[in-house]
């Protein structure tokens, strides 16, 4: 029994020395999140999703470092939504060097908590445009602007009457300013040379909040990246125009090959789903859809000159075609810079598929020369032996099988076993000479 309590005091004691030792609180979270591009739902989806996982973890703020040169206006109105109702601060950093915070981006850093630029940034040109990239009406315009203004009155009034004034010249007049007249006028909070200096001048910096002023704590802070999901990234890369451009090229084209070579599913099924996420692509950008009619154009234009004796001239008008069309479709006058499609791209598929489709009709041509390779008329210079005598009439191997043949000079008799060659065709019958 003695023995039996040693051993259990000893097992207690055990348990109790392996107890992980609590020296405190866990150390606070900082949740570091990226945009790095253009605004689009597929961001507008990612901010939401990092501020719920941000309050879920009772994180002590949100970095979203930035890097934009705008968009859409209903993504980043949701955003900055997100962003005011959030109970966890929510601090924008503008970088690394050389980034932007433009147009949509700017109101997005405004609306922030607290703000930063790292150097040899901007912030700017937050003035209104169309869904398509053009100028808007007079009315119109005037409407967005001062829409516009309001919210980023409401944004900076807190950063004080200067910072007011050069957040309206961005949308009124779109001024854009480096990180160093903004952070003089107050339109930003901090300048920061990277991730660990801003968070060091976060420590004890106080933010408002919906539930009154907050303190931050950034002290030996635990920075937790949050990247985009898989999805999100698939959908950011679907708004790009030249994936757009490349996944309606490639659309058309596998289509064009089932069109003409029926049968064959896979190129249909693959040129569908190329076109249907081309289309999503299309709903989110700034496109002149008649650009769409010269593509398919095009394409008509390559399959007629495989088919028509034009030897090439309708390839020549289907590339340009199909490079007027793609221009027009996503390059339209007043199209944001960021939404345009690449021209040395444009070029290159267009001269691409025209060489493939010249390369098809190079084919074509040369099968309309060959000699006739099936039915009886192949047979005509065809080399054959002779299996019995031919004199006139007789039997000859010819391609593998058995003709009763003629001998065409009847004064000399072909023997069993000569080389003949066929003459000509007749019937069922083949006249033949004796070869050599």
């Amino acid at each position: 029994m003695k023995n039996i309590r040693i051993l259990l005091t000893s097992l207690f004691l055990a348990l109790f020395l392996l107890q992980p030792v609590h020296a405190g609180a866990a150390a606070p979270v900082a949740l570091v999140m990226t945009i790095d591009g253009a605004i689009t739902q597929a961001t507008q989806d990612y901010v939401v999703r990092g501020i719920q996982t941000a309050e879920q973890q009772q994180a002590e703020l949100v970095i979203l470092q930035l890097n934009t040169p705008g968009g859409d206006i209903l993504s980043m109105t949701g955003i900055t939504e997100a962003m005011r109702a959030s109970t966890v601060p929510v601090i924008v950093y503008v970088t690394p060097r050389g980034a932007m915070a433009a147009s949509a981006g700017t109101v997005i850093t405004l609306a922030a908590h607290a703000s930063a630029m790292a150097p040899e940034t901007i912030i700017g040109a937050a003035s209104p445009v169309g869904s398509q990239g053009q100028d808007l009406g007079q009315t119109e315009l005037a409407k967005q602007t001062n829409a516009l203004v309001a919210k980023v009155d409401a944004f900076a009034e807190r950063r004080g009457p200067q910072a007011v004034a050069l957040a309206e010249a961005t949308v009124k007049n779109a001024k854009a300013v480096s990180s160093t007249q903004a952070l003089q006028a107050h339109l930003v909070d901090f300048s920061a040379t990277d991730l660990n200096d801003l968070l060091r001048q976060l420590d004890d910096f106080t933010v408002q909040m919906p539930n009154g002023p907050l303190t931050l704590h950034t002290s030996g802070i635990v920075q937790q990246a949050l990247p985009m999901s898989l999805i999100e990234q698939l959908l950011q890369l679907l708004i790009d125009p030249n994936i757009v451009f490349l996944l309606l090229a490639i659309g058309l084209q596998a289509l064009l090959i089932e069109l003409t070579h029926p049968g064959a599913w896979v190129p249909a099924f693959f040129g569908v789903v190329c076109l249907a996420l081309g289309a999503y692509g299309l709903g989110f950008l700034p496109v002149n859809l008649f650009g769409l009619i010269f593509m398919v154009t095009a394409f008509i234009l390559f399959i007629i000159d495989i088919k028509a004796p034009t030897h090439g001239a309708l390839i020549i008008a289907g590339i340009v075609s199909f490079i007027i069309g793609a221009l027009v479709l996503f390059n339209s006058p007043g199209t944001p810079r960021f939404e345009q499609v690449s021209l040395p791209l444009v070029l290159f598929v267009g001269i691409f598929i025209g060489a493939i489709f010249a390369v098809i009709l190079g084919f074509a041509l040369r099968a309309q020369g060959r000699p006739v390779i099936t039915g009886r008329e192949h047979l005509e210079g065809l080399a054959g032996l002779a299996t019995s005598e031919i004199d006139p009439s007789g039997q000859a191997q010819v391609a593998g099988e058995l003709w009763s043949v003629d001998n065409q000079d009847a004064a000399t008799p072909i023997h069993r076993g000569e080389r003949v060659e066929v003459v000509k065709v007749e019937g069922l019958r083949l006249k033949v000479k004796k070869k050599g």
